[in-house]
């Protein structure tokens, strides 16, 4: 059977946010569908696994509910941080409310049939609105190392919005992962095209390992941890390092820390080095077996299946932020010490610029290699762990396949 070219306005949909599907569903190694020797059969899916109908309806219940918030701190006064000693003015929440409007409209029109000028908007929209939403969400591994350590909330209203902008690049992003596969044809569930239903038992591929060349890159990326967790360590024990004295910054963790930082302070613990076990962890479980079947120190979870968004969805968040976060520290970096820039000035326990300079440097490559490290590492696991509709598996176990 000879496959039908895509409609033109198709290919235009899917340059402009072709690498979408691959952000958030990486299907980089779609299943081969072959003979199983019988039939899937099953209960329907749960409702966690037919996104595609309730994705739309979650993005109005969001954007309502965030525009009337955001309308609220407006016309009320409150306060909602842009940078650590700036407010967000009252236009930017109102335009806020607007675009998270829009993003009901948006994914509300994505359920009807359009001809090709509509599907070259809507296509337009969803690829903008993705990443509009999804840049509220960089602040938070910050957040989360706050919090884990103890020192408190520094803003409520910044950190509800921080989670709404997550939820709705979140939602957004479904819709529009399931609206670019119908428009390919394919299933908006498992991205493979076949008849029938999109709500039956899905399939499981079973458990592996990455391959050698993911293990490699996510193992070298994490490796940017380490200037920045050797400075901080050889500060914390009384060391000097690029103009930093180990006395000064010693001095300034007891006046300035909170919560945890400062007991783990004195036995010559950094908060941030410790906070970034986790995500080593994470990644780590993302490239190996025990990261899609509980392990036996799991206890009464062993030989389960883990749910495959419980480690990606935290993969995505915390390392699309952290890679944003450390690339631009990078660029930065990298511009003040060319000059494009102003240079750095040596401010609190720095003495030099330089010293400034090459603190940020780290900081980029400490931020940016684990956030790196979790995306590839991601992207391995999701292709890995991809489900397809039995309905597909059984089309393909028919007679004349």
């Amino acid at each position: 059977m000879t496959r039908a070219r895509p409609p033109a306005a198709n290919l235009v949909v899917s340059a402009i946010f072709g690498h979408l599907e691959d952000l958030v569903t990486l299907p980089t190694h779609t299943p081969q569908l072959g003979r199983t020797g019988g039939l899937f059969e099953g209960p329907p899916a749960s409702w966690g696994r037919r996104w595609p109908v309730w994705a739309p309806f979650a993005v109005r219940v969001w954007g309502v509910l965030y525009a009337a918030i955001l309308v609220t701190w407006a016309a009320t006064g409150t306060g909602v941080p842009l940078t650590p000693h700036v407010y967000q003015p009252v236009a930017l929440q109102l335009a806020q409310a607007v675009l998270a409007v829009l993003a009901v409209a948006v994914c509300a029109a994505t359920a009807k049939e359009r001809a090709r000028p509509g599907r070259i908007v809507l296509g337009t929209s969803l690829a903008l609105l993705v990443p509009a939403f999804g840049w509220g969400a960089v602040g938070l591994p910050m957040h989360l190392v706050t919090l884990v350590s103890g020192a408190g909330v520094e803003s409520a209203t910044g950190l509800v919005q921080l989670l709404l902008n997550t939820c709705g690049a979140v939602l957004v992003a479904m819709v529009a992962v399931a609206y670019r596969r119908r428009l390919r044809g394919r299933c908006a569930r498992c991205g493979v095209r076949h008849e029938g239903p999109e709500e039956g038992p899905l399939h499981h591929p079973p458990a592996s390992v990455a391959s050698v060349r993911t293990r490699v890159a996510a193992y070298v990326l994490v490796c940017g941890l380490l200037p920045w967790s050797l400075v901080k360590t050889v500060w914390l024990f009384g060391g000097d390092a690029i103009s930093v004295s180990g006395e000064a910054w010693q001095a300034d963790v007891e006046s300035s820390a909170t919560g945890a930082a400062r007991p783990l302070a004195q036995i010559g613990v950094d908060v941030t080095v410790l906070a970034s076990l986790p995500g080593i962890f994470l990644l780590v479980g993302l490239l190996y077996r025990w990261g899609q079947v509980f392990p036996r120190w799991t206890l009464f979870l062993s030989g389960r299946r883990v749910p495959r968004l419980l480690p990606l969805v935290p993969a995505w968040l915390v390392g699309g932020a952290l890679s944003a976060y450390g690339i631009g520290l990078l660029c930065y970096a990298l511009l003040s010490a060319l000059g494009a820039v102003q240079r750095m000035e040596p401010t609190g326990v720095f003495t030099t610029g330089t010293g400034m300079t090459w603190m940020v440097t780290f900081g980029g490559l400490s931020f940016g290699g684990l956030g790196t490290g979790l995306l590839v590492a991601a992207r391995s696991y999701a292709a890995r762990t991809r489900q397809v509709c039995a309905t597909a598996l059984n089309a393909a176990d028919a007679p004349g396949h």
